[in-house]
């Protein structure tokens, strides 16, 4: 992406941000400070708001001349929660030239989506140089909508001049999306990590389109823009069109699936932000009840029916890839424990899970366990009986024993139960979304494939580098593309509320199941 490697190797993201700045702005191609963007306004659903975002633009203004709007499809559609899942919801999308005031229409019925909402366009610009691409603009489109009806179902069509969804000839446009219940029911949701753009992903997406779910968590490493993910931006293949092609591929899901993202160590991309997550601020808008917005966007917490979902950023806390390590100063650590106390004394709340990139227990011959998640988050989830962590970074689906204190407290056999409150805390890498697989060093062990062994050789990343260790927790292993389904079962105070996981193979088999068992509240 532009900084010579052995600049890269000793620079933080902010540091090969400001060199990028620095080099670019020579060339008068960019200028600095942040951009304003149109606010997303207008509308019973909406409130008034108006938006920042720091990310570079041509020092002049983008092209006046529009194509008509009647030619230009809207593409890339994804839904995500806003800070409460009941009642509001962001939708965003792309479009591949300027257009002129986009908006979204929404409704109760597809034949009379009666409110017209304006959209803001956050455009994002990438210089020949920084890259593999040319001189490339692209041009994402967010509407936040508020005053929602929990538990309904909501239709909508997205558009600008030229281009109105309520027009018969652009009917077939026409989405949905549900808004999260107040009360416990019974939902489904998915999971996975490390999906990128790939026929094996497009798989994924089918299979998970299948099974309903009410929303679907994405641990990190996205679309794969920066293919090297070591949080050096060096000139090694970066290409922001990638995302052009992700958010095409996903839209089959994320149209009507909210699609929660946490940010892993290929969503760094230095040339946008300090922080390297301008061009994630651009492309999604995700709840902002985080820590830190302006350092760590992907943070945040949001609840549906009786369960808690908090994603965190593990890039504050690697050694593995220390690019933004310490970057929150520990504020993240200490809002996910407030978020924890919280959730634990909600009468509301029986399930928590928390789900980010970097894994606390993996035994991947590529990146193994972080240390630092096991400093300092591990802890953590011991003490508020976490429920279920979902992790990505390592190609491969694999699921650990009921662990407490870096040990197995229970041994969980595939279709047997955890209870958190007494055992301890279930880890699951669902890393195989789409890219390249890795490997174990020892052999699969899966449903009807069962090959166990009493020890696993594997490594941990440290402050002081890789440490090797011997471990007894992994429990299952499957070296292939997959995903993880949770069906959530709610039940009356004092009976056990049930977390039934599954992984599910790219083929639609199950390769693993077990429960989560707590007494509701």
């Amino acid at each position: 992406m532009g900084v010579p490697e052995q600049l890269a190797e000793r620079m933080s993201m902010a540091e090969q941000h400001e060199y990028l700045r620095s080099r670019f702005s020579r060339r008068n191609m960019i200028r600095g400070g942040a951009v304003t963007l149109g606010a997303v306004a207008g509308g019973a659903f909406v409130p008034g708001a108006t938006a920042q975002a720091a990310v570079p633009t041509r020092s002049t203004a983008p092209a006046t001349e529009y194509v008509n709007g009647a030619f230009v499809a809207p593409f890339g559609r994804h839904l995500a929660f806003g800070n409460d899942a009941g009642t509001e919801m962001t939708i965003s999308w792309q479009v591949p030239v300027p257009v002129k005031k986009p908006f979204v229409r929404i409704g109760t019925h597809a034949s009379h989506l009666s409110v017209k909402i304006d959209a803001e366009v956050r455009s994002l610009y990438t210089p020949a140089g920084v890259g593999a691409s040319g001189d490339h603009t692209q041009y994402y489109v967010h509407a936040k909508l508020a005053n929602l009806k929990p538990g309904k179902t909501y239709f909508y069509g997205v558009g600008h001049d030229g281009f109105d969804p309520a027009s018969p000839q652009f009917a077939g446009t026409i989405g949905t999306f549900t808004t999260a219940p107040r009360h416990k029911a019974p939902f489904t949701f998915t999971a996975f990590g490390d999906q990128g753009v790939s026929y094996h992903a497009l798989a994924n997406d089918s299979l998970i389109l299948g099974q309903n779910p009410s929303f679907h968590l994405h641990a990190g490493d996205i679309a794969y823009g920066d293919p090297a993910g070591q949080g050096k931006s060096t000139d090694t293949g970066f290409d922001s069109r990638t995302w052009d092609q992700f958010l095409a591929q996903t839209e089959s899901v994320a149209k009507s699936v909210p699609w929660m993202v946490s940010y892993g160590n290929h969503d760094m991309e230095a040339w946008y932000s300090p922080n390297g997550y301008g061009g994630e601020e651009a492309r999604f808008t995700l709840p902002d009840n985080g820590p830190d917005k302006k350092h760590l966007p992907g943070v945040y917490s949001f609840v549906y029916g009786n369960t808690a979902v908090i994603s965190l950023d593990p890039n504050d806390v690697s050694f593995e890839i220390p690019a933004n390590l310490g970057i929150s100063g520990g504020t993240q650590t200490k809002w996910f424990e407030d978020q924890l106390k919280k959730f634990r004394a909600s009468k509301d709340v029986d399930f928590i899970v928390v789900f980010f990139h970097h894994c606390a227990y993996c035994t991947s011959t590529a990146h193994a366990s972080e240390g630092g998640v096991r400093q300092e988050w591990v802890p953590l989830f011991e003490k508020y009986t976490v429920d279920l962590v979902i992790n990505g970074h390592n190609h491969q689906y694999e699921r650990t024993d009921v662990i407490k204190g870096n040990a197995v407290t229970k041994k969980l056999p595939i279709g047997g139960t955890a209870y958190p409150e007494s055992e301890g805390v279930v880890y699951v890498t669902a890393g195989a979304a789409g890219r390249s697989l890795y490997a174990f060093t020892a052999p699969d062990s899966y449903e009807g494939h069962l090959n166990e062994v009493d020890s696993v050789a594997s490594f941990i990343n440290t402050k002081d580098g890789k440490v090797n260790e011997t471990v007894a927790w992994s429990r299952v292993r499957y070296l292939n593309y997959s995903f993880l389904r949770v069906d959530v079962e709610p039940a009356a105070r004092g009976h056990y509320a049930k977390l039934k996981v599954s992984g599910i193979a790219e083929t639609g088999d199950r390769i693993d199941h077990f429960t989560v068992a707590r007494k509701a509240k």
